[in-house]
């Protein structure tokens, strides 16, 4: 059997207090939401986010018809629909995303930020990935970059034994990797994306110069750094807009899930979602679609 890439789990984590509010992190928020304006589609059908966490960004969606919130932590999907009411453009989704849970073709735009670090075997995510994007849909895709200008000149110094210019990533903390653009690249050109535009993003991430410059001129700075695309690959974070092949699935029909095993659409049904094929059942309750853990549902009898 093989086996299952490993996952890191959010599961009733602070993530949201201790990482990013009253954590001196505005910068890396606002430069963030700057590049995904640039980068972004502003509207459309169907729109997912991968690792949506507790919902920092979704405010940023409003041009799109349904919104799907996608995490592997309940916990922090329950934080995101406390923030964003009952708005019903928005569905809340925890899963897997080696195992996506949706019907083939069916984004508009996928967004991925900040998750990607996270992920032990990128190759069969991106594999998911494509599989859920239509035609001509946009990965918009988050990374963090091994060939960063720190990591370079710690490399250069003898201070760190690791190479920012081999290919392969890096895993610098238990399943936390960082990436090599050109390694990104060529992995999302087989799956069949193709690379509209890479930017540099948060050139300035270190504590002395947030507290030493003022936040709207570090902002803009950053903004600045920006327009470097391609030639200023050299930051902490990179952020690409890919574009789907022109072939391939569109989904057309109301069915909107998928049995993450085995791939069957699954009709959406008040608490319960059972796969037709191989007869297992997914939760759903109070908004939230449960997909992280599965059900054993006997065959009835005729």
């Amino acid at each position: 059997m093989a086996k299952s890439p490993r996952v890191c789990d959010y599961e009733n984590s602070k993530y949201r207090s201790e990482f990013w509010e009253g954590q001196g992190r505005e910068y890396e928020d606002q430069v963030e939401r700057i590049a995904l304006h640039r980068l972004m589609p502003p509207k459309g059908a169907t729109l997912i986010e991968i690792g949506a966490g507790f919902g920092r960004l979704a405010n940023e969606y409003k041009g799109y018809d349904k919104v799907v919130l996608f995490d592997y932590s309940r916990s922090l999907l329950r934080e995101a629909q406390a923030h964003l009411g009952d708005d019903h453009r928005y569905l809340y989704v925890a899963g897997n995303f080696y195992q996506l849970p949706f019907v083939s073709g069916l984004f508009d735009t996928i967004v991925q930020v900040r998750s990607l670090h996270h992920a032990s075997d990128p190759e069969t995510l991106f594999q998911q990935v494509s599989r859920v994007a239509r035609p001509k849909g946009h990965y918009i895709l988050e990374y963090a970059n091994k060939r960063n200008l720190k990591a370079i000149l710690r490399y250069a110094l003898m201070r760190q034994k690791w190479s920012p210019f081999e290919l392969e990533p890096y895993e610098f903390l238990p399943v936390h990797f960082d990436f090599h653009p050109k390694w990104i690249d060529k992995q999302l050109k087989a799956y069949g994306f193709q690379n509209q535009a890479s930017i540099p993003v948060s050139f300035f991430r270190i504590a002395l110069l947030k507290r030493s410059i003022p936040l709207p001129w570090l902002v803009g700075l950053d903004g600045l750094m920006q327009h470097l695309g391609r030639l200023g690959l050299f930051s902490p974070s990179v952020f690409t807009c890919n574009r789907f092949k022109e072939e391939g699935v569109i989904s057309k029909s109301d069915t909107f899930f998928a049995c993450p095993q085995c791939a069957t659409p699954i009709e959406d049904n008040d608490s319960l979602l059972v796969c037709s094929k191989c007869k297992t059942g997914w939760r759903k309750h109070d908004g939230l679609y449960d997909f992280k853990e599965p059900i054993a549902i006997e065959e009835r009898r005729a």
